[in-house]
């Protein structure tokens, strides 16, 4: 049943704490702000969240309306994992563990309406307003503070503390105090952009089918004298010779094996392009995002029916697969338009849709709105994330509230952003085989970066009442890829949360409120987890150098 949502009329009205936008870590952010002011004044604080989607299609922005099912999750090195008695994914933070185990999360799959449904009744529990399909008319302030927001209908919504969780900051950047990178400013190039994708799900497709497919595909793409595969994978390359063979090149292993579907408990990990080849060759379009502008990827599958036996054809699939190139500015556009797809994409969904019912889906579903990756990211704050902070371990130990680990990660980024980094290195004088050796060519590291999560990079400088949580925060360099990820964002939303209750019980700024603060906090009631950081000197001190030389 749905939670019924606070009346829109021409009317002012007065909360506590407002979060704009409905990203999970902001939803989280809100319920524990509501839990801790709860634990300290007996009761709940007035608190709203408001925003621009349709909540008919659910709560929970491009994990719910978005369809994003498959989970990016913290990778902690196997060693670490033993040391410290970790599961798999370490010692994730405690409202995100509740929001999982509440959407009934086995490992990665995230099912949109049980996640939707959870994230109600833990708004509910709070006692808290919703208020969807609103758009900003302007920021009302008071001096350098935020005191409400007018909507276009002519409400104006008060409160004594704001959480912005929106993709693109779009309430920061209508405040005064707030301004913004614009797509990749952050490491030099303001007009490029990650890739958007529309997220999908098939039904009727079983998941022993799609791998005796996929594996045929694979057996003939790598069969130089089967002439009509070779013609197919021709066609995907787009007529070039040499694309073509690094595209059988990316059908097999290392070790000379095929790259065959990998299964997990509740997803698949397509390794190989062979699908892609054969959607590409269907379709008569190139398989590069730059010369397509949409591209079916080897992409990630949640299995939302995980407990079929792999022979079921009721499996529910949701494939994050379809991607599409946008610039800065048509990410921001984008995001501004509640992530509505346009009608290029949806005709490429089309598309789509009838390749995958001759290999025997019943249905196929385009999420609501779109997988917006990334939308630049806000300046002005307390103190800025930047990649080498990450190599080194981020914040120190004793006023951690968590540990994150992830790659340097573009996925999503078309050819054009890396060889942007590359032009940007040279000209700033590393040159292509410095560029190389140091491994900013590909863009990982020896390791990946495993670092302690603070709540700086998220709390505003000049609007001392703002915190802005998730991939738009506050990141620099390089740390606005694993900046990206959700797990990471609803840490930070959980150290946010408890700190704006912790200013609103004290009456005091949630800019000024401390790490050490939160985490005495969280340890006081028992939800510290493990802190694990690891510092990575020479890849920091190499990293910062190069973070440098790009921005300057």
């Amino acid at each position: 049943m749905y939670q019924m949502e606070a009346a829109v009329q021409a009317v002012t009205r007065s909360y506590d704490i407002i979060c704009f936008g409905d990203e999970v870590p902001g939803i989280l952010a809100l319920v524990c702000a509501a839990r801790e002011f709860y634990r300290r004044k007996n009761q709940y604080p007035r608190t709203l969240l408001l925003f621009k989607g349709n909540s008919k299609f659910g709560i929970g922005g491009h994990l719910v309306r978005g369809g994003l099912a498959y989970l990016d999750r913290s990778s902690i090195p196997v060693a670490i994992q033993q040391e410290r008695k970790l599961d798999t994914f370490g010692d994730s933070p405690a409202i995100y563990q509740e929001f999982l185990s509440k959407s009934q999360v086995e490992q990665i799959a995230l099912d949109p309406k049980k996640a939707d449904f959870a994230l109600r009744e833990m708004l509910r529990e709070t006692h808290a307003d919703i208020l969807s399909n609103v758009e900003i008319k302007s920021v009302v302030q008071q001096g350098h503070k935020i005191s409400g927001i007018e909507l276009t209908k002519g409400e104006i919504y008060f409160a004594k503390q704001f959480i912005d969780c929106t993709v693109n900051a779009e309430l920061a950047q209508a405040t005064v105090g707030v301004s913004k990178y614009k797509g990749f400013e952050t490491i030099g190039l303001p007009d490029s952009e990650l890739s958007v994708t529309l997220v999908f799900e098939t039904q009727g497709l079983s998941v022993e089918k799609l791998q005796n497919i996929e594996y045929q595909y694979l057996k003939r793409f790598t069969n130089l004298a089967d002439k009509e595969a070779q013609a197919l994978v021709n066609i995907a390359a787009g007529g070039d010779a040499n694309y073509a063979e690094q595209l059988r090149k990316d059908l097999v292993d290392k070790k000379g094996y095929l790259k065959a579907i990998a299964i997990g408990k509740d997803y698949l990990d397509i390794r190989s392009p062979a699908l892609s080849i054969a959607y590409h060759a269907f379709r008569g379009t190139k398989l590069d995002l730059a010369a397509s502008k949409g591209i079916f990827n080897n992409g990630n599958v949640a299995l939302l029916s995980s407990h079929l036996p792999i022979e079921s054809s009721n499996h529910r699939m949701s494939w994050n697969a379809l991607l599409f190139s946008v610039s800065a500015d048509e990410a921001e556009i984008l995001a501004r338009g509640k992530a509505q797809p346009t009608r290029k994409m949806l005709d490429e969904m089309l598309f789509v849709t009838s390749w995958l019912r001759s290999l025997g889906a019943v249905d196929v579903k385009p999420a609501k709105e779109l997988y917006i990756r990334h939308a630049g990211n806000i300046t002005n704050v307390v103190e800025p994330l930047t990649g080498a902070k990450m190599l080194a371990g981020g914040v120190p130990a004793n006023e951690a509230l968590g540990t994150f680990g992830y790659d340097f990660d573009f996925r999503g980024a078309i050819q054009s952003i890396i060889q942007g980094m590359e032009e940007r290195a040279k000209n700033k004088n590393f040159g292509n085989q410095e560029f190389g050796n140091k491994g900013f060519g590909n863009l990982a590291f020896l390791t990946p970066p495993l670092f302690n999560i603070g709540i700086q990079h998220a709390l505003i400088k000049y609007v001392p009442n703002l915190a802005v949580v998730g991939s738009c925060s506050g990141f620099e360099g390089y740390a606005c890829l694993p900046g990206r990820i959700v797990e990471f964002n609803c840490g930070v939303g959980q150290g946010i949360g408890i700190a704006a209750g912790i200013a609103l019980a004290q009456d005091r700024e949630i800019n000024e409120v401390s790490n050490k603060e939160v985490r005495d906090v969280m340890e006081s009631i028992g939800i510290l987890p493990q802190i694990y950081g690891t510092t990575n000197e020479v890849a920091a001190a190499q990293l910062d150098d190069f973070e440098h030389s790009i921005t300057a």
